[in-house]
């Protein structure tokens, strides 16, 4: 995987931020390069829109979003407020997940359409760790605007969060349950035409069990999917997932 440095410091970047009613916050979207087919970027457990950059994921991708394969869009995740907050009651969690939920698709998507000027233009979603939630939910739940998805060293099942409790707002925004029972036809056939990549391996520190479960959900459901497995090259740290992305961008996007 090249060093991009030069790249990076010439490259296009744009911060943007406002106040979300529905978080009771402002959130900031930092967009990168000038045109490309639209990469979502999540960060990990607790990330925010910086931490990307800060990680040097996007230096590693600097030539390719230099080059117009990609337009990254990298947002806050909000975790503090919602599944991490322990200090609030888990319906209030779940609660605040499906608000960060419909802020991503009523706020986050229409200004991504805006910035590519275009209204039908596919978006695709990308996510390390707990991010990786974030990069496969987004897609399972919005597979009309949402059509490419990168979860990488993923964990897909928040009921861990919940402190035992349950709710509708858990259930829909966990994928292992929503989807072991989809029955939506007109949902299925939107996921079917999807690109989804669940990246796992036996690198250090990854646990590819929460993935394996996932991807075994998804071909119950007869959702076609990829299951990347990529040994020894598929660890739970930002060296594995700089280079899984690289590569991702490069073979992907034309």
């Amino acid at each position: 995987m090249p060093s991009r440095n030069g790249e990076l410091q010439k490259m296009r970047k744009e911060y943007h931020r406002w106040y979300s009613h529905r978080m009771g916050f402002e959130l900031g979207v930092i967009v990168y390069g000038h045109w490309g087919q639209p990469m979502l970027g999540f960060p990990t457990s607790a990330g925010d829109e910086h931490e990307l950059e800060n990680m040097g994921l996007i230096g590693s991708l600097a030539g390719l979003i230099e080059a117009g394969r990609v337009k990254f869009f990298s947002v806050n995740s909000a975790n503090h407020a919602c599944l991490y907050n322990k200090q609030a009651h888990p319906f209030h969690r779940s609660y605040m997940q499906a608000q960060f939920d419909a802020y991503i698709r009523e706020e986050v998507v229409p200004f991504i359409h805006s910035s590519c000027q275009s209204g039908s233009v596919a978006i695709s979603t990308m996510g390390a760790s707990f991010g990786a939630y974030h990069a496969a939910n987004t897609l399972f739940k919005h597979p009309d605007v949402v059509r490419r998805c990168f979860a990488l060293s993923g964990v897909y099942d928040i009921r861990n969060f919940m402190d035992g409790m349950y709710d509708d707002n858990t259930y829909f925004n966990n994928p292992v349950d929503y989807l072991s029972s989809l029955s939506d036809q007109h949902l299925r056939w939107q996921l079917e035409h999807c690109d989804i990549h669940i990246a796992t391996g036996c690198g250090q520190w990854e646990h590819r069990g929460p993935s394996d479960r996932l991807s075994g959900i998804l071909h119950r459901a007869g959702i076609r999917h990829h299951l990347d497995d990529w040994g020894p090259q598929a660890g739970h740290d930002w060296p594995y997932w700089k280079h899984q992305m690289w590569e991702y961008i490069n073979q992907l996007f034309p």
